[in-house]
């Protein structure tokens, strides 16, 4: 499964971006970073099971 190029900052509200590659693949469990553009906060998610009802949006650790 793919991660989502960018999501929200928790902390400002900015734009956090995919420090990987965007057609990276990853496996549920497999962490992903992301770094927001407005202050800089580093952001680790862990992409979710595919049968944990969550949808593609990864879940935050």
């Amino acid at each position: 499964m793919q991660a989502a190029t960018t999501i929200i900052c928790v902390d400002c509200g900015g734009t956090c971006h995919l420090l990987a590659h965007p057609e990276t693949k990853f496996e549920p469990g497999d962490p992903v970073a992301y770094r927001c553009a407005d202050c800089m906060d580093r952001w680790d998610l862990v992409m979710p099971d595919e049968e944990d009802g969550r949808g593609d949006e990864p879940a935050a650790i």
